[in-house]
């Protein structure tokens, strides 16, 4: 069921306003002595007001204090009623089109130098997830020997990404496994990534089996492999540490319950931005955790579209991470 929202009064979505501003800033209640002097009405009259806030769900009064916090529903009226972007500066303008536009980088480090740029911009964590749909095919495939049951092989796409994997090849050799390489460079490169499972099952599998004594080891190494390649290619991540420096987050149990949200098996639960729009969610809005918001929207960086998103707590500086994700998004758009 949608919630009906009433538009509040000039005076209330001024202290409601200056209640947020002030909260994200300082994190600690905001009294109506706080606003006297900026808004030069008697205590009194703002302390009706809001009160009158707190009754219609958009302010919260903590136990510990006078003053009051902002709500979900607070923060929601602010984002869209009340907000305006915050200009971002000449340096930061800089910095991020140094990144963008270093023809140099491959597509990981272009994406990870980005990402901790934002997040050191920001001081929360950004993170990058991939389309899942695109088509990555295979470019190149290496291996190098740790030891002699272990080995890393380096997957290159044609879209710039290069992942690793550390696979055990004990009951075979890195003879064979080098052979299996060569057929694999030979005989499936330039195949998409999603189908070059199905590629080693129908064609390579038939080849080796004929020629590679104990094949079936070193084929299931490369299989699972390629199967997690293609299932954990889709994230990365920057600023992890900044969200857990953050006030709100000191208590034990929060603070584990966040690092367990900010690995990337659970920032993969993030959806894909529906649109190139910047969407913003709050608190029991997102798909991560009822004490974050998650700000998104779909970047194209390199001809590779992903999902751009911030994700910090519910007191996030939204009109800083709102203009920074407008000027990256037409930024990069500008330039495609």
């Amino acid at each position: 069921m949608i919630e009906v929202i009433i538009l509040l009064s000039e005076r209330k979505e001024i202290i409601l306003k200056l209640i947020i501003e002030e909260y994200v800033k300082t994190i600690k209640p905001v009294g109506s002595k706080n606003l006297c002097d900026i808004l030069n009405c008697s205590s009194a009259t703002i302390r009706n007001e809001m009160q009158s806030l707190e009754e219609e769900g958009y302010l919260e009064k903590t136990h510990t204090s006078s003053g009051r916090v902002p709500s979900e529903k607070g923060y929601r009226y602010y984002v869209d009623y009340l907000m305006k972007p915050k200009e971002m500066t000449g340096e930061e303008m800089l910095n991020l089109q140094i990144i963008f536009n270093n023809q140099q980088l491959q597509l990981n480090d272009s994406i990870s130098k980005s990402l901790q740029i934002i997040s050191d911009m920001t001081n929360y964590t950004a993170v990058m997830l991939e389309n899942r749909n695109e088509e990555n095919k295979l470019k190149q495939v290496e291996v190098i020997p740790i030891n002699e049951e272990n080995i890393i092989v380096i997957v290159v796409t044609d879209k710039g990404h290069v992942e690793n994997k550390s696979i055990n090849i004990k009951g075979s050799n890195l003879l064979e496994v080098k052979k299996i390489v060569e057929l694999i460079n030979k005989m499936i490169v330039g195949t998409p990534i999603d189908e070059v499972s199905s590629k080693l099952e129908f064609e390579i599998k038939p080849i080796i089996s004929n020629y590679i004594m104990n094949y079936e080891t070193i084929y299931n190494a490369f299989y699972n492999a390629f199967n997690n390649f293609r299932d954990d290619n889709l994230v990365h991540v920057s600023g992890r540490n900044k969200m857990l420096e953050l006030p709100e987050f000191n208590e034990v149990d929060k603070l584990k319950r966040l690092i367990n949200k900010l690995d990337d098996e659970s920032l993969k639960n993030i959806e894909e931005a529906p649109s190139d729009e910047i969407k913003i969610y709050i608190g029991k809005e997102n798909d991560l955790d009822d004490d974050l918001a998650i700000i998104k929207t779909k970047v194209n960086l390199d001809n590779h579209e992903s999902t751009l998103a911030i994700v910090g707590p519910k007191r996030m500086e939204y009109d800083k991470v709102v203009s920074m994700l407008d000027y990256i998004k037409n930024y990069l758009k500008g330039n495609e």
